[in-house]
């Protein structure tokens, strides 16, 4: 059975709050935002700030993310590396915590936005509501995968005992911040309104 979309009705949906509006309006009366029809296009720029996130995660994980000096001793973490560190410190909690917001979280945020872009070009897929879920799951979820950052940046300013103590961001902090940033962009773009109609139905 064909559902009726808001396309197929000759109207324009609103990204931000879902309110639709006639091909004559610019903007939603409701929420102010810019009203704009859908373009699959726009799965180039999903592709493109995903491909710039997944390159930058490759030296995220290669390079220590925290450098710690400790009377002279220096001593460098990559991001598995200190979840690592913390588990045989038996800080499972926060071990945990680390290595599921720095490298679960972000691999599976590169799957499920690789998976939407797929799915919204077949024909065949089956229903959107699974999908819908999936991409307000990888909004809600992407803001955490920055804690590992968070936590250098925190310990860095805290930690400055001069030569007694002292603890730097590694280079992989820059990197690992700029693929999240990515991915979050790669998420941005992606329209939603995209999952409720096929190749076919989609303006060019």
């Amino acid at each position: 059975m064909n559902v009726l979309t808001a396309t197929d009705a000759g109207l324009i949906g609103c990204t931000r709050c879902g309110r639709v509006w006639t091909p004559d309006h610019a903007h939603c009366e409701r929420c102010g935002a810019t009203l704009h029809k859908v373009d699959k296009t726009g799965l180039q720029r999903v592709w493109a700030w995903w491909f710039a996130g997944l390159i930058f995660y490759i030296p995220a994980n290669l390079y220590p993310m925290l450098v710690t000096a400790t009377l002279g001793h220096e001593q460098q973490n990559t991001i598995v590396g200190g979840a690592i560190e913390l588990w045989r410190h038996h800080n499972y909690g926060v071990a945990l915590i680390v290595f599921g917001a720095s490298v679960m979280i972000p691999i599976g945020k590169f799957i499920a936005i690789a998976y939407l872009a797929i799915a919204v070009g077949n024909e065949r897929r089956k229903g959107g509501h699974p999908h819908l879920h999936l991409y307000e799951v990888v909004e809600f979820i992407g803001r955490w995968s920055m804690i590992d950052v968070f936590v250098v940046a925190i310990l860095s300013a805290l930690v400055q005992l001069g030569f007694v103590a002292s603890i730097h961001p590694g280079p992989a902090a820059a990197s690992f911040a700029l693929s999240v940033a990515f991915t979050m962009l790669s998420a941005q773009s992606f329209d939603p309104r995209l999952i409720w109609r096929g190749p076919d139905r989609v303006s060019s």
